[in-house]
């Protein structure tokens, strides 16, 4: 198999599991209920897991993972923060991070469905990658 699609499927992952984690991060503070953030800590701790994964995987090839350029991560705050201002109650909140969590089920179903050929550590972590935002939707369809 090809080196670079493992490659560029891992580092689809990485860059989404680091998303996943700074959302999180993000709404954090804003959040006072108790069960919404031990959810949402159990959740940082999987995409950290992921995130483990990942690396370990690329250190096989030789490789470390793509950063996410500032701007994402600027992008990704902001929106968040404007997307907060006027309502932080658990439901919104859910209902942001459910949003990101299916941009992110999509994209991985689609690195899924068009790399069968794909190492079989890197399709494992891709499988279980979104077995875990599926987990998370339903998670946070408690909230809403």
């Amino acid at each position: 198999m090809d080196d670079n699609i493992n490659l560029t499927i891992l580092n689809e992952i990485s860059k989404a599991a680091k998303m996943g984690m700074e959302s999180i991060s993000y709404v954090t503070d804003k959040i006072e209920d108790e069960n919404m953030k031990e959810s949402l800590s159990f959740q940082y701790a999987g995409y950290g897991k992921i995130a483990e994964r990942v690396n370990k995987q690329f250190d096989t090839y030789g490789e470390i993972p793509d950063d996410s350029p500032m701007k994402d991560k600027m992008m990704s705050w902001m929106g968040i923060q404007m997307n907060t201002m006027m309502d932080k109650s658990n439901s919104h909140i859910a209902e942001i991070l459910i949003q990101g969590n299916t941009m992110g089920l999509i994209e991985s179903r689609k690195l899924i469905n068009h790399n069968p050929h794909a190492d079989g550590d890197v399709k494992s972590i891709l499988h279980d990658f979104s077995a875990f935002q599926e987990e998370n939707i339903e998670k946070m369809k408690e909230f809403l």
